[in-house]
C-alpha cells in the first residue's frame, strides 16, 4: 500500500507539473503567433522535438521502438494532431488564453458522444445529463445571440472535436507499440507533413525569438513526457481530471502577460464544463 500511495502522489505531481508546462507552451505560442504562421511554429517545434522523441523511444525500447505495426494509423493521427494544433494556436492569437482553454475542455464530452454514437459504447442517463451540462457551460461562454458571434470562438470547440478523434484513434494503435513509439511517430510525421506547407508561409526568424522556439519545444516535450508517465503510474480516474488545472494556469498567464481576466460569465461556464468533464472521466468505467 505505501508503494501505491507513493506512485499515486508522484503521478499527481507529474500530471500537475506537466499541465503547467503545456500551459506555458500555449502562452509562448500566443506570443509567437504575433509574428509567425501556426504552421511554421508547429514545424520548428516538431523538428526540434524529434531528436528528444527519438532518444526516449530508443532508451525505453531499443531499436524495436522504431517499428510501427500500423503506420497508417500514425499518419491519420498526425493529420488530426496538426489540425488541432493549428486551430488552437490560431484561437489563442485572437482569444483570451483562459477562454480558449476553457472551450477546449469540452473534449471529454465529444469523446463520450463519439464513443456512444459511432463505437456503440453504452452511456448512462447520468452521463448524458453531464454531457448536456457541459454543452450548457460551453454556450454560457460563447453566449450565442447575446453578443456578436466571432467565428474564432468556434476554433477551440473544433479543436476539442478533432482532439477527441485523436484520442479515440489511439485505440487503433497496435498494443505492441509503446507510448514512446507513438510519440516518436506523431512527432516525426507531423514534422514532415507540416514541412510541406512551411515554404509557403515561412517568415525569417528574429534572433530575439530563438529562445521562444526553444522554450515552446522544451515545455511541450516536458509536459507531454510528464503527463504520459503520470498516466502510467496513477489511475486515470484520479489523474485525468487534473488536466483541468490548466485553466488556472491559463488564467494566471493571461493576466501576467496580457492583463486578460475572464469575466464572470466565462468563469461560470468554465466551472460547469470542468464539473461535467470531471464527472464523465471519473465514471468512465461505469456503463449502467
Amino acid at each position: 500500500m505505501p508503494n501505491l500511495n507513493r506512485d499515486t502522489n508522484t503521478a499527481i505531481f507529474m500530471m500537475c507539473t506537466g499541465v503547467a508546462c503545456l500551459s506555458i507552451n500555449d502562452a509562448i505560442a500566443k506570443i509567437l503567433m504575433e509574428h509567425y504562421s501556426p504552421f511554421q511554429i508547429l514545424f520548428i517545434r516538431t523538428v526540434l522535438a524529434f531528436p528528444f522523441a527519438l532518444f526516449l523511444a530508443l532508451y525505453s525500447g531499443g531499436t524495436s521502438a522504431l517499428r510501427s505495426y500500423k503506420p497508417a494509423v500514425h499518419v491519420v493521427r498526425s493529420l488530426l494532431w496538426i489540425a488541432a494544433t493549428i486551430m488552437f494556436f490560431t484561437s489563442v492569437k485572437y482569444l483570451d488564453l483562459a477562454k480558449a482553454t476553457a472551450l477546449i475542455f469540452v473534449a471529454p464530452l465529444f469523446i463520450a458522444i463519439i464513443s456512444s454514437v459511432f463505437l456503440k459504447e453504452p452511456v448512462s442517463r447520468a452521463k448524458w445529463l453531464a454531457i448536456l451540462a457541459g454543452f450548457v457551460g460551453m454556450l454560457i461562454i460563447v453566449r450565442p445571440g447575446l453578443i456578436a458571434f466571432n467565428a474564432v470562438t468556434a476554433l477551440p470547440i473544433a479543436t476539442a472535436v478533432v482532439y477527441a478523434l485523436l484520442m479515440l484513434g489511439a485505440r487503433q494503435i497496435d498494443p505492441r507499440e509503446s507510448v514512446w513509439t507513438q510519440m516518436l511517430y506523431l512527432t516525426g510525421i507531423s514534422g514532415i507533413l507540416s514541412g510541406l506547407l512551411v515554404p509557403f508561409v515561412w517568415t525569417a526568424i528574429r534572433l530575439e525569438d530563438l529562445w521562444l522556439f526553444a522554450g515552446i519545444t522544451a515545455f511541450g516535450i516536458t509536459g507531454m513526457a510528464l503527463m504520459t508517465q503520470a498516466f502510467r503510474l496513477g489511475s486515470a480516474v484520479v489523474i485525468a481530471p487534473l488536466d483541468y488545472t490548466g485553466l488556472l494556469w491559463a488564467t494566471l498567464l493571461g493576466w501576467l502577460f496580457w492583463t486578460e481576466m475572464p469575466d464572470t460569465t466565462t468563469l461560470i461556464g468554465a466551472i460547469v464544463i470542468v464539473a461535467s468533464g470531471t464527472y464523465i472521466i471519473k465514471n468512465a468505467r461505469n456503463t449502467a
